[in-house]
């Protein structure tokens, strides 16, 4: 399996190698997938989201195709996810995203469709792939479940860490070493926190740090 978990996208040109090294291909033959589900129920501004749409687009890909797993039948999104080269995952609510990669059938069909693809994700689609949500912030779960009735620390469980995206960002304050650091005392885990200038390149389980900033590994 082809992984690259990132805190905010392809945020420097290190980021963007490693993710074409992964998939193998020059940008002007790779289709990208951006699944913007995660997204739907984030509060405030959406200018990360701008962003981290206008870092994907600038790279030059043959095409990026936006595919809402939530908002479309699965007879009409399954063909495009199937297109792709590349499936990126949205940042925004991880519990809102997990839920649907569950409902829509999506979360069943990666492991076959990761064969042959790319996973890459932005924060809540990198801490979807984790063993479960732990890390994920907990005023955006208690909002989820007071808002939509939705309660699951249930994640797709890709690798056997913990990605915990935005380390040291004054906007998340649970990505913070001493946070972190009961959390994985509990889980007996590694835990990698990421600044927004840093990733993971996880290539058939070999982690390898891809950063221009600061990163915690525990």
């Amino acid at each position: 399996m082809k992984l690259l978990l990132t805190s905010n996208g392809l945020s420097n040109q290190s980021i963007a190698k490693a993710l074409f090294e992964l998939v193998g291909k020059p940008a002007s033959e790779t289709t990208v997938v951006f699944i913007p589900t995660a997204m739907n129920v984030a509060r405030g501004d959406k200018g990360w989201f701008i962003n981290d749409l206008y870092n994907i687009n600038k790279q030059g890909f043959k095409l990026v195709d936006i595919v809402d797993i939530s908002a479309l039948p699965k007879d009409v999104w399954q063909p495009k996810i199937e297109a792709g080269d590349v499936l990126f995952f949205s940042g925004g609510n991880s519990s809102h995203l997990m839920r649907w990669l569950k409902e829509s059938g999506l979360a069943e069909m990666l492991p076959e469709l990761l064969t042959t693809r790319v996973y890459a994700g932005i924060s809540a689609g990198s801490i979807v792939t984790n063993p479960d949500l732990g890390v994920s912030s907990e005023d955006r779960k208690i909002y989820y479940e007071e808002k939509f009735g939705y309660k699951s620390e249930e994640a797709l469980n890709f690798v056997d860490m913990y990605t915990r995206p935005h380390y040291n960002s004054v906007d998340f304050p649970n990505a913070r070493k001493e946070y972190l650091e009961n959390i994985a005392k509990q889980t007996q885990k590694t835990i990698y926190a990421l600044d927004d200038q840093s990733a993971l390149k996880i290539l058939d389980g070999k982690i390898e740090v891809v950063t221009e900033g600061d990163y915690l590994k525990l």
